[in-house]
């Protein structure tokens, strides 16, 4: 039964009462150099918490927000709780926050909770004093029943009584931040009235700026209405060049990243959130993708993320939220590329890529090694995944390359078994894919031994050898000998003596690095068996070895692969 869509009971929220901003700037602007960076994972973050920190966790927290490089950080709500009252007391007395660093605070506009907040600061070197109240339609109406007037009017005794009792305390380096709450839903002249009393009651100067901190306390636009509520604030605030402006984007609708960067083009000086954007309900804007989107630009964030996988881990311990696997940049999964496409193109990229020029590795848009994350799992392999993945693991791990069209034929082998398994790939599991291909020779001819006597060299021609060559066939031991020039000729000629006509397409040779780190010899020939192309590969520890092992795994393939009119042709010498 089809259900009554409720859309008929939301309103549209429309910001301009009734001066709309029609010569927006921003769309037009670049971001062009990284945002002061305000951690507020303390305090807002903390009160999401189904568990709020403890004293031990909040401090193994602090300090790795200061490792990081961040310098304004909101430490507590100190009226809220003694935890938090003692925290602030405990970073202070035992002089934990650094001189580059400037603590936080947060208080809401009542007076007994404004005296305790800033009891808590008592004797920092810097601190910031966050007040702040709602100001909105709903909540003016329905959460306080007051007016406008009566609602500016808290602000500015509020913010009065700060100033009071700062300056009676010179000791600290003071700064006001003031955030009208729900701001994102308040009408525009009314958020601006409000805030140019604060700043006139504050004294505000350039040399002293106010911070006024513009949140969209819950995410209610799209992130170009956000960037034109910012931009009309950042135009017409009254004492603009006073101000640091600030924004504290939540994450309602999924776009926090979005509005936070279009503030920073629409003027906003300082952003606020939390790593990895916890917070309440959907969270509030995330610093880490804010700040590492700002190396896709040629920017610096000023932050220090080269070991982005202990600062997760330090995250999720506190927090006791896990990331995503899929969360930008730090995710488990989120460089992998398990498609056969985006694994041939990295492939690609990867291959190309200089070690001190531009990045430019599809897929890629930054490099992990940037973040202290190497490229073990970048490229992963399960049904899905194409030649080019399957390769550049076998490579990466074993050392073993393979020509594009031997890669399209071990790919199908892969494929069966990815597809019946129905479980991802590893590594491993591709080497003994590999090995049972094209190594293994249970059935038919496997290479023992050999030696070489040489018979004379020539300048101009490989030395005239003989070749004694010790083969298996179903297990039984076979003794070949053979003469020819060097060691490729003479070996087809020894196989040319057991009834096999083999004729060589191709070869390479090259030394590789196995998994345990050793030096071998990988071949791999392509050739033709009885007028059939085959590949065949050999790995050992000395090149001529490897080379014989090839010619034994070509004709396997081919006697595995006939048809089966032709199960018989090959004879075998007694």
């Amino acid at each position: 039964m089809m259900l009554t869509q409720p859309s008929t009971k939301y309103r549209a929220f429309n910001p301009f009462a009734t001066s709309p901003l029609t010569d927006r700037q921003w769309p037009s602007r670049h971001i062009e150099k990284a945002p002061i960076w305000m951690s507020t994972d303390l305090r807002d973050g903390n009160q999401a918490l189904i568990e709020p920190m403890n004293a031990s966790k909040k401090m193994r927290f602090f300090q790795m927000l200061v490792n990081i490089g961040i310098k304004e950080i909101e430490v507590a709500f100190p009226s809220a709780s003694d935890t938090d009252f003692d925290f602030v007391r405990q970073l202070i007395t035992e002089h934990h926050i650094p001189e580059d660093v400037t603590i936080e605070v947060l208080t809401p506009a009542r007076e007994d909770l404004i005296r305790r907040t800033i009891d808590a600061v008592q004797g920092a070197k810097r601190a910031i004093i966050h007040l702040y109240n709602p100001v909105s339609p709903a909540f003016r109406r329905i959460v306080f029943a007051k007016s406008i007037d009566e609602v500016k009017q808290l602000a500015v005794d509020s913010t009065r009584l700060i100033k009071t009792l700062t300056d009676a305390r010179p000791e600290t380096a003071w700064t006001f931040q003031y955030s009208p709450e729900t701001f994102s839903m308040t009408e525009l002249e009314v958020a601006k009235e409000i805030c140019d009393a604060v700043t006139e009651v504050w004294q505000a100067t350039p040399e002293r700026k106010i911070i006024i901190n513009l949140p969209s306390t819950v995410e209610c636009t799209t992130p170009n209405i956000y960037a034109d509520q910012i931009e009309w604030m950042h135009r017409h605030l009254a004492h603009r060049e006073a101000t640091i402006l600030s924004v504290h984007p939540h994450n309602d609708r999924g776009t926090a990243i979005a509005a936070a960067e279009l503030a920073v083009m629409a003027g906003a000086d300082r952003i606020e959130g939390c790593l990895f954007g916890n917070g309440e309900r959907t969270g509030n804007v995330d610093l880490v993708t804010l700040a590492l989107n700002l190396y896709t630009q040629g920017i610096s964030p000023e932050l220090d993320f080269s070991d982005i996988d202990a600062v997760r881990q330090c995250v999720e311990e506190c927090n006791q939220i896990p990331v995503h696997p899929r969360h930008p940049y730090v995710g488990d999964l989120v460089h992998t590329a398990f498609s056969g496409s985006h694994q041939d193109a990295i492939k690609k990229g990867f291959a190309q890529q200089a070690p001190d020029a531009m990045w430019e590795v599809p897929y890629l848009p930054i490099d992990p090694h940037d973040i202290g994350r190497n490229y073990d799992a970048v490229i992963r392999v399960n049904s899905q995944s194409g030649k080019g993945g399957m390769t550049y693991l076998l490579e990466q791990e074993y050392g073993i390359s393979m020509p594009r069209r031997m890669q399209i034929e071990f790919s199908h082998a892969v494929q069966q078994y990815a597809d019946r398994s129905g479980l991802e790939v590893q590594a491993s599991d591709l080497y003994t894919i590999f090995k049972q291909a094209f190594l293994d020779a249970e059935h038919g001819f496997a290479y023992h031994a050999h030696h070489v006597l040489k018979q004379g060299t020539s300048p101009s021609t490989p030395a005239h050898i003989s070749l004694h060559l010790e083969l298996l066939f179903n297990g039984q031991s076979r003794v070949v000998q053979a003469t020819g020039h060097g060691i490729h000729s003479t070996g087809i000629a020894a196989f040319a003596q057991q009834g096999i006509q083999i004729e060589m397409i191709d070869m390479t040779e090259q030394t590789i690095i196995d998994h345990q780190g050793r030096t071998q010899y990988q071949c791999i020939i392509e050739a033709r068996v009885h007028g059939e192309r085959h590949f065949g590969a050999g790995i050992a520890t000395e090149a001529e070895s490897a080379y014989l092992q090839t010619l034994c795994s070509v004709v396997n393939r081919y006697r595995r692969q006939q048809h089966p009119s032709t199960n018989n042709t090959i004879a075998v010498a007694a």
